[in-house]
């Protein structure tokens, strides 16, 4: 498989206020702390899969709500995906959104998965050199015939944990983001 990566696209953000207005609305009885924009469409000038990665950040008390709240709004939930304190949202391919591709998470307050997707966006943000080696980084591996989408992700965990190091996140921190980014049998 080959994954694209095009480009950084300045109607991006324009796109994730449009999501975000969206989730407002379907959470509008929920309490939820943020909506955040975060992946590599949330960094202005950096190449990335052309997909809005959007994480709805509750309180732990809220999650149940919060994932009825989007079923209601036609996401399917796919469960937490091993990934602990996020839950992640396929949207409908028939709502009036369609036309959007995202993927959106649900989010624990403070859970690392949060604290990882919102300190790689900001340091990127911050750090030109970073995001340059990142961008090469993700467009190399785009040029190769891949696997699966592990593969794309794996490829990309030695640079991001520069970026994380950069971050300020621990040393187990980083390794717990590594471990969850690994190919089973890496």
């Amino acid at each position: 498989m080959r994954v694209t990566v095009v480009p950084y696209d300045p109607t991006w953000p324009e796109r994730f206020e449009v999501v975000r207005a969206a989730l407002v609305e379907a959470l509008a009885d929920v309490p939820h702390l943020g909506i955040e924009h975060v992946g590599s469409t949330s960094v202005p000038g950096l190449a990335a899969k052309p997909v809005i990665d959007v994480d709805v950040v509750v309180a732990a008390g809220h999650l149940d709500a919060a994932i009825e709240a989007m079923a209601v709004a036609g996401y399917e939930h796919l469960g937490d995906l091993g990934v602990e304190g996020r839950h992640a949202f396929r949207a409908s391919t028939e709502d009036e959104l369609a036309a959007i591709t995202r993927n959106v998470y649900v989010c624990v307050e403070g859970a690392l998965s949060l604290r990882n997707h919102l300190a790689v966006r900001d340091t990127l943000r911050a750090d030109p050199e970073l995001r340059a080696a990142y961008a090469a980084v993700k467009l190399q591996l785009a040029g190769q015939e891949l696997a699966d989408m592990g593969d794309y992700i794996e490829g990309k965990s030695e640079v991001l944990q520069r970026v994380l190091a950069a971050s300020g996140l621990t040393e187990a921190e980083r390794d717990a983001i590594l471990a969850v980014n690994r190919k089973p049998g890496s």
